[in-house]
Order: structure tokens, then C-alpha cells, then sequence
């Protein structure tokens, strides 16, 4: 019965993605037809208006939307397995936070060497994975998971007076730069740059493979784990570079979106019913892809009346869900 329940998940959630694209793509003031986005993919011509449009807006806009939020979806995955807290993620423990900063460091101070794309990104997911190593230490140190969580909170809020004191030495060119970039955006990126971000992508999805026997030994706990011949300290060390790049680099083009990485995680555990990670895997994955889709596609819809940045639907979608598992959680 548990095989056919998560074919039929899966059967349902790969059809409500492949709609919510194209929802996506048909969203917009202006229509376009199916031949514009193929003559725009394979016979581009940039006399042609609505190609233009589909190539260098709409087609990078969805697939960031899908790599973010099967990105953040993933890192959550993988912290609240590696912490054994279902109210761990890239966001509430900071590790966004160190994304940031690096990033902030790169925009606000103009350093030359880093106003590449390739500089960006790597600023981003430098960021995060000290930021991960710092929580991973702490880890040792702390023992409540809920002082950890704090911790991984403080931790974000003295980056926060970190990036407030570059803001403030920063130039206005370069502050609206970044205010612009800290309120989430699907829009940073061109189509030539998709390459690049497709490749660490595909990449981090890869390499999260390797690590599903791990996680599912880790649900049983760490002594159980390392009697299951499970090495500690390189899963560790393999869940935290994943993490670094997955987050970095969507911080890097997003900026810091919240609650994907945490309440996505969760309700593919309630959708799925199972801990075995062979699943809730390539169930993120879809699922947070679904998530940011639609999320984006009704950022567009609401365009004609009101503009949304995408950092502040994440919250109101996010947080209440959250809420929600905390209160079960005391039950």
C-alpha cells in the first residue's frame, strides 16, 4: 500500500508542476503563443519582441523559481535530518544569513574581483558553508536543540548589524542594489547565465544522492548510525557542502527567501508518510519546485494590482505552516 501511495504522490505532483509551468509561462500582461517560447529556445531572433521577452524574462524567471525551491527544499531536508529538528533549516539557523553577508560584503562594497557572476556565486556559497561549520560546531556545544535554534537566530541577527553597518558605508547606487536584491527576486538572472546555475544545480541534486543512505541511518540517531557503519564526520562534511552550494547559489540570485528550506521539508514528510530519504528527496525537490512556481505565478497575476516581492509571499505561506507544526509538535 506504501509503494502505491507515493506513485500516486508522485504521479500527482509531477502533474500539478508541469501545470503550475504552464500557468507560469502564460502569466504576464502580455500573451504570447507555444511557437514564440519554441522559436525562442531554438531559432531565437531578437527582432522578434515576444521571443525576447520569453528568452531573457520568462524562461529565466522559471527556472530560477524551480532551482530555489528545489534547492532550499533539499538544504532543509538535509539539516533537519543532520540535526534531528524538524524545525531546522537554511534560514533559521543562520546559514542564509552567512549567504548574505558575503553577498553584501560583494554588492555593497564593489570589490572588483568579485563583480563577476562566477564571484557572486562563490561569495554566496563561501558565506553559507562557514555559516554551516559554525552551527555544526555549536551542534557539539549546545545540547537543546531549541538553544541551538536560538543560536542559529543570533547568529543571524548580529548579521544583520554586520550588513546594517556596510549599508551604511555603502553608495546609494549600490544600497539600492542591495535593498532591491534582500527583498527576494526570481528576476536577477539572464538566459545565458542559466547554464551556469543549472550545472551547480544539477550538481548539488546529484551529490544529495549520495547521501540518502546516511540520512536514513542518522533518523535512528548518531550511535545507531555509526553502528550501522555510517563515518560521521564525512556525512557531515559531504551534508554541509551540499548545503553550502544548494543555498549559495540561490542566495546569490534570489537573495535570502524565507521558510522554503523549512516548512517544504515538513510537508513532504506529512504527503509521503515515510523517513526514508530515497523518497523525500526527489519529493523536495518537486515539491519545492511546485511551491515557488505557483508562488511566483501569483506574484505576476497580482502584478496589475499590487507588487509582491517573492521573500515576503514565502513568509505568509511559510510562517503560519510552521506555526502550525510547532503546535502539533506540543500535542
Amino acid at each position: 500500500m506504501r509503494g502505491k501511495h507515493s506513485v500516486f504522490i508522485f504521479s500527482l505532483l509531477s502533474v500539478l508542476l508541469l501545470s503550475s509551468i504552464l500557468l507560469h509561462l502564460s502569466s504576464g500582461e502580455t500573451s504570447v503563443g507555444f511557437m514564440d517560447f519554441v522559436h525562442a529556445v531554438f531559432s531565437f531572433d531578437e527582432q522578434q519582441t515576444p521571443q525576447v521577452l520569453i528568452r531573457e524574462l520568462r524562461i529565466p524567471r522559471l527556472t530560477m523559481a524551480i532551482v530555489a525551491g528545489g534547492a532550499l527544499a533539499v538544504s532543509g531536508m538535509m539539516m533537519q535530518s543532520l540535526f534531528q529538528n524538524p524545525l531546522a533549516g537554511p534560514y533559521v539557523l543562520g546559514i542564509s544569513a552567512g549567504s548574505s553577508l558575503f553577498v553584501a560584503v560583494t554588492l555593497l562594497l564593489g570589490l572588483p574581483t568579485f563583480l563577476m557572476d562566477i564571484g557572486i556565486i562563490f561569495s554566496a556559497i563561501l558565506g553559507a558553508a562557514l555559516f554551516s561549520l559554525v552551527i555544526l560546531f555549536l551542534s557539539y556545544r549546545i545540547q537543546s536543540q531549541v538553544s541551538l535554534l536560538l543560536a542559529g537566530l543570533m547568529l543571524g541577527s548580529f548579521t544583520g548589524a554586520l550588513v546594517g553597518i556596510l549599508q551604511s558605508l555603502s553608495q546609494a547606487e549600490q544600497l539600492k542594489q542591495f535593498v532591491i536584491w534582500s527583498m527576494g527576486s526570481l528576476q536577477n538572472t539572464s538566459f545565458d547565465q542559466l547554464s551556469w546555475i543549472l550545472s551547480l544545480f544539477i550538481l548539488g541534486s546529484l551529490l544529495s544522492m549520495l547521501t540518502v543512505k546516511p540520512l536514513n541511518a542518522l533518523v535512528l540517531g548518531e550511535r545507531s548510525a555509526h553502528h550501522l557503519g555510517i563515518h560521521l564526520k564525512k556525512t557531515r562534511i559531504l551534508l554541509i557542502s551540499i548545503t553550502a552550494l544548494l543555498t549559495g547559489i540561490t542566495t546569490a540570485y534570489c537573495g535570502p527567501l524565507a521558510f522554503v528550506g523549512l516548512a517544504v521539508p515538513n510537508l513532504t514528510k506529512m504527503l509521503f508518510r515515510t523517513q526514508n530519504h530515497r523518497l523525500l528527496l526527489p519529493g523536495n525537490l518537486l515539491i519545492g519546485a511546485l511551491f515557488m512556481v505557483l508562488a511566483d505565478a501569483l506574484i505576476q497575476l497580482l502584478e496589475p494590482v499590487i507588487l509582491i516581492p517573492i521573500n515576503a509571499l514565502t513568509s505568509l505561506v511559510g510562517a503560519p505552516f510552521v506555526l502550525y507544526i510547532v503546535f502539533k509538535k506540543q500535542r
